[in-house]
């Protein structure tokens, strides 16, 4: 950055977490037993990463949503691994002290050797802390694989994103007492495997709630309701900032785009007006150099 060009601070921002320790996999996986409720949030980029890490989310997301909220996409699936990993980086750079969970897109795992090569990218070139491929006993040859090799793991069921062709669509699942069985060998499967949490999606609150008393580790929940051990929600879709269409789960804690394009507006109309930039948002010079500068452009003209 060139001198004299520096940033102004934060606007007085204080952060909530500056000194608190960075959650750690036996934080996590013991917060079950210690009752712990724990903050998940999606996170696509930098700021928001920032804005997580200032308000104290024990863990960041980089969820494959962000095919949708940063590239206008209609669904997950156009996610790739080079698109996951550039997020991934930008959020790691965000919240440096915060647990980073790295979501594995579609067909990035759909067998061992390449889910191994995925997951070590996101470990790698990322330093994601842990990854989170999608499903249950099918992929549970992938779940423990990968936790053989070393990488922490996590797995999402319920309403599965990747598989939204096969589900006919954003579906709720387990309102049958035969899917939510299946819902439950899915998590079953996953403790099986060794992965330390695993998150349920859109599942019948009371549903998720007993199936998450059968299991030993954490189960998060994003609609499937409070007897989940913690929750996750998109950070742009909680703070308002996502508005092409809000699902059910989704609580709005702030309106941030109706704050943005009204500031967008004022801006506009300043710049139309002539208002903007005035002198306390302009550089200065001193009078005696803007003289000799003066003194230089009228010899120029008469060369």
């Amino acid at each position: 950055m060139s001198q004299g060009i520096q940033p102004t601070a934060a606007d007085g921002i204080t952060t909530r977490c500056s000194k608190r320790d960075k959650r750690t996999i036996l934080d996590i996986s013991g917060s079950k037993k210690s009752g712990e409720k724990l903050v998940y949030m999606s996170v696509p980029d930098y700021t928001s990463a920032r804005w997580a890490e200032m308000a104290g989310i024990d863990v960041a997301v980089v969820g494959d949503s962000l095919a949708m909220i940063a590239h206008g996409h209609a669904n997950t699936i156009p996610a790739t691994m080079d698109m996951m990993i550039l997020h991934a980086q930008a959020v790691r750079r965000g919240a440096p002290n915060t647990f980073t969970l790295g979501c594995m897109p579609y067909q990035s795992y759909n067998t061992v050797e390449r889910a191994l090569t995925n997951a070590t990218r996101f470990m790698q070139e990322a330093l994601c802390d842990a990854i989170k491929p999608q499903g249950g006993r099918s992929q549970a040859h992938i779940l423990k694989a990968l936790v053989d090799a070393g990488i922490p793991t996590a797995s999402h069921i319920g309403l599965t994103p990747h598989t939204i062709a096969t589900m006919g669509g954003f579906k709720i699942q387990g309102r049958t007492a035969e899917t939510a069985m299946k819902i439950l060998e899915d998590a079953l499967a996953i403790e099986d495997a060794g992965c330390f949490m695993l998150e349920f999606e859109a599942v019948p609150a009371k549903i998720a709630k007993v199936i998450s008393e059968q299991l030993t580790i954490p189960t998060i929940g994003i609609g499937a309701g409070a007897g989940c051990d913690g929750q996750i929600l998109l950070c742009y879709d909680l703070l308002g900032v996502f508005t092409d269409f809000k699902p059910k789960f989704t609580k709005r804690y702030a309106k941030i785009t109706e704050l943005a394009v009204e500031g967008i507006e004022r801006y506009a109309e300043e710049v139309r007006s002539g208002a903007f930039p005035d002198d306390e948002h302009s550089y200065t010079v001193k009078d005696d150099e803007y003289d000799k500068f003066l003194s230089l452009v009228a010899r120029r003209r008469h060369v």
